[in-house]
């Protein structure tokens, strides 16, 4: 199985190794950073790479990539999935996954890897679990390790281990018992000059915080289930229920975690929010070019556009950038040849506008197609596919019925109380 890991921040320096068998050397991943130097950004370095004697599977995570070694054969999204178990395990228990936080706390990090794998083998992935055998870092938990010689790991073993449903304390009581869960859609879409969509789809996740007492059995049923494609859920929803009613039925975790992800590939479905004026020109005499971006909203959603950003990335004959921008800022990276338009909060009544001249290198021949634009926004409170949640139950003997579930938006958000 995975016989050593590798944590290598974005500039391709290794600061953390762990080994569950033979001590691999850090030359292996010489592979890795020749990959990552090739590629145009981090995030399409392959996942997957083979050498002579190992397989080298990644994943890219703020910043960092996570690289698992693999010595024979295994299937490579049983590892990638593992990979971001790791990642969301430190996330859970830092409050951020980077290379400062884990460095600061690289003894618990060790020992959360320690449990995770067992000879190379997953074997505690669970959030609940691992606090229970390892106690999440506090400032007071460190000063009295530090004064009476202890350490954060746990002297019994976890109760959910030992019953059939592992991924849940066991004796959990609350004062306030509460459920959220939020729907959370990322739009992936091609448009071409004319504003026509070429190629869309929608990757959604429905992530929840349930803080409830004892043993609770949820069900939660959805208006268009039909809509859903390629789903994958936590291991506590029953999946023969999902296939025959298409109705998620599960014993939750206690706090935060994933109930599950989903994929829409309706492309007529899916209405992009924003339009995008654009003319990127360059002279066919003379070292420069012009550029002229406008963005404007669509009278499709009603909800504001926040995060808006805008990524060209430029031939390798430009230079440098001389523009002027009505809202945000812009950087232009002369190394990568990257220019990155940070907007913000798109205001529909001042369109924000980016214009200026572009230099190139002089003798350099005109550059045969005009770069490609990468947009990206968020959208509070609004689930692009129209999913829409029609039930929710609770079942158990300490509980009683729903006072009611309200529902913050149509399909993005709702919270229940009892």
């Amino acid at each position: 199985m995975i016989h050593s890991l590798f944590l290598i921040n974005h500039l391709g320096d290794i600061f953390l190794e762990k080994h569950w068998k033979s001590v691999i050397s850090r030359r292996v991943c010489d592979y890795f950073i020749d990959a990552k130097e090739k590629a145009a950004d981090p995030e399409n370095v392959p996942p997957v790479l083979q050498t002579s004697h190992h397989h080298l599977i990644s994943i890219y995570r703020d910043k960092l990539f996570f690289i698992a070694v693999i010595q024979t054969e295994v299937p490579p999204l049983f590892v990638i999935e593992f990979l971001h178990r790791v990642a969301d395990t430190f996330q859970d228990y830092f409050g951020e996954c980077s290379e400062g936080v884990i460095n600061d706390n690289v003894v618990t990090v060790y020992e959360l890897l320690e449990e995770m794998l067992d000879n190379g083998f997953p074997l505690a992935t669970e959030s609940n679990i691992l606090k229970e055998m390892i106690r999440p870092p506090t400032i007071l938990r460190s000063v009295v390790n530090t004064l009476t010689g202890g350490s954060n790991v746990g002297d019994t073993l976890p109760t959910g281990q030992l019953s059939n449903v592992p991924w849940r304390r066991a004796e959990v009581k609350y004062t306030n018992n509460e459920a959220y869960f939020d729907v959370i859609e990322e739009v992936d879409a091609i448009l071409d000059k004319s504003g026509t969509t070429v190629f869309a789809e929608i990757q959604g996740a429905i992530e929840a915080c349930v803080r409830l007492t004892g043993m609770p059995d949820l069900t939660l049923s959805f208006m268009n289930s039909r809509l859903l494609d390629d789903v994958s859920f936590h291991p506590c929803v029953r999946f023969k229920r999902w296939e025959s009613e298409r109705v998620l039925s599960f014993v939750p975790p206690d706090g935060n975690f994933t109930l599950m992800t989903y994929h829409v590939s309706a492309q007529n479905l899916v209405a992009i929010p924003v339009y995008v004026k654009q003319s990127i020109s360059f002279f066919e005499t003379g070292p420069s070019g012009r550029l002229d971006l406008t963005i404007g909203p669509k009278q499709t959603t009603g909800k504001a556009v926040e995060g808006l950003k805008v990524t060209v990335h430029m031939p390798k004959a430009v230079l440098s950038a001389n523009l002027t921008a009505t809202q945000g800022n812009y950087t232009y990276d002369l190394a990568t040849k990257v220019l990155v338009w940070d907007i913000g909060k798109l205001n529909p009544q001042k369109l924000p506008n980016l214009r200026g001249t572009l230099t190139t290198q002089a003798g350099a021949p005109k550059p045969e197609d005009n770069p490609a634009l990468n947009i990206e926004f968020k959208i509070q409170q609004l689930a692009i596919s129209g999913l829409k949640v029609s039930r929710l139950d609770m079942f158990g003997e300490k509980y009683k019925p729903f006072k009611g579930v309200k529902y913050l938006t149509k399909a993005g958000k709702f919270q229940v109380r009892t």
